[in-house]
């Protein structure tokens, strides 16, 4: 990814990890609470295969409409 889509994407995931705090369900794996921004994060990895800044270019649209999806519907 070229480092300004990188940036942008960046941007978005922590947008997204705001829209999700206090969001996400109880989890016994996290006694003291989810961190959204690292769930945004191992979220699109393990989608994608790839860390954000390691995604092809012309896959960016479809991060962005993943972590759209993962803003509306929290698990």
């Amino acid at each position: 990814m070229t480092p300004e889509n990188a940036k942008l994407l960046l941007g978005y995931m922590q947008d997204a990890g705001r829209d999700l705090e206090g969001r996400l369900p109880i989890s016994k794996h996290h006694p003291r609470g989810r961190n959204p921004f690292a769930h945004v994060a191992t979220c699109v990895k393990r989608k994608f295969g790839s860390s954000y800044k390691d995604i092809d270019d012309s896959l960016l649209e479809n991060v962005i409409e993943y972590i759209d999806q993962l803003v509306e519907n929290p698990r």
